[in-house]
């Protein structure tokens, strides 16, 4: 049985890359040889205190318990197919949708799989993941992608289409005065969204400076830092004493979460796309007061993943600007995972080659 590396979860601080056997595509299934693999966030919440997504009990879907390959944010060249896939083929370049969900929980009869009871991730929750020579997984997880898409780009469409979601569960209409908090990929991602959908406007909160280069490469209108100015105090004085129409929470920090409710209009919406490690107090009577509107955007459906491909394929969205390194398979820990957690004033996104 031939064998390949792939990093594995073990437990907190303890990840892997490991000799294990190369899966086999069976009926229903397609084998994709991966090519780059973006380092998500909550990657780096299982490596720090996990497991969080990764099951501690048998997967209620895939059955997997640790140690699980990791890597959801990537993208290869299908090179099986199993009887009766009939949308993809071999040879293709295909990106992988990895959310895995049960169809038959009540939010996902109501028509909402990613917030299913049991939702699982490729990557984390079993099938194989993206940080390892190749993935087998039920064919409905791949998607074919256009050859002149790069690997690159392909490894950017999952975490794009948590911003295309979040921005369409919004109000955000031509001509809002919109902040983002947090200039990190997910709030760069959300101001591409953006800008493609005609914002004119858009605030970024922001102390690094690498990523306020970034969010003014990608065009954000002003770019607010925390520790040089008073965050709501400035969004009112920019937006005439109103306030933001929608503000986009990528920070999930109880401070910045407070002086962004203060930062809201009247009747404004904020949008939370941040996954939260601690549970903040914030001000209700002020949220209550100005009548706000508080939403949480959780993933993204499937009308998000084909529009993030079909804008990237139409040269709409070039969120490569983020990519700010790029290493192999057994650097993922050293190179990848610690550089992150240490050096977010340099880094945004570091894409792994699992070739490599």
């Amino acid at each position: 049985m031939p064998s390949m590396r792939a990093v594995r979860f073990h437990g907190p601080k303890d990840i892997r890359v490991d000799r294990v056997e190369e899966p086999i595509c069976g009926k229903g299934q397609v084998k994709l040889r991966n090519t780059y693999c973006g380092i998500c966030g909550s990657d780096l919440h299982e490596y720090t205190s996990g497991p969080v997504l990764i099951p501690k009990e048998p997967h209620s879907i895939t059955k997997t318990t640790p140690p699980v390959i990791m890597g959801h944010e990537f993208g290869g060249v299908v090179e099986e197919v199993g009887e009766g896939v009939t949308h993809i083929s071999p040879g293709q370049k295909a990106v992988v949708r990895p959310t895995i969900f049960d169809r038959t929980c009540p939010p996902c009869k109501l028509g909402y799989n990613s917030c299913c009871e049991n939702i699982g991730f490729i990557g984390l929750s079993g099938y194989g993941g993206g940080f390892a020579e190749c993935v087998v997984a039920p064919a409905e997880h791949f998607y074919p992608i256009p050859d002149h898409i790069s690997a690159e780009s392909m490894s950017l469409i999952e975490p794009m289409a948590v911003a295309w979601h979040a921005v369409n569960l919004s109000p955000f209409k031509e001509g809002d005065h919109v902040l983002i908090v947090g200039g990190g990929p997910v709030g760069l991602c959300i101001l591409q969204v953006l800008k493609l959908r005609g914002a004119k406007f858009t605030m970024v909160a922001e102390l690094m400076d690498t990523r306020k280069q970034s969010a003014d490469d990608y065009g954000a209108t002003h770019i607010l830092d925390p520790t040089e100015v008073d965050i709501p105090e400035k969004v009112h004085e920019l937006t005439d004493g109103v306030g933001a129409d929608v503000v986009f929470d990528t920070a999930g920090v109880e401070k910045a979460l407070n002086g962004a409710i203060s930062a809201c209009r009247v009747h404004g919406t904020i949008v939370n796309v941040a996954v939260w490690e601690k549970r903040p107090h914030i001000r209700v009577n002020e949220m209550m007061y100005q009548e706000v509107k508080y939403l949480g955007a959780a993933l993204y459906d499937e009308e998000s993943f084909l529009g993030v491909i079909e804008a990237i394929s139409k040269g709409q969205l070039k969120p490569e600007g983020m990519i700010t390194d790029k290493i192999g398979l057994d650097d993922v820990v050293e190179k990848g995972f610690k550089k992150l957690l240490s050096d977010r004033a340099t880094h945004c996104k570091i894409l792994v080659d699992p070739q490599a």
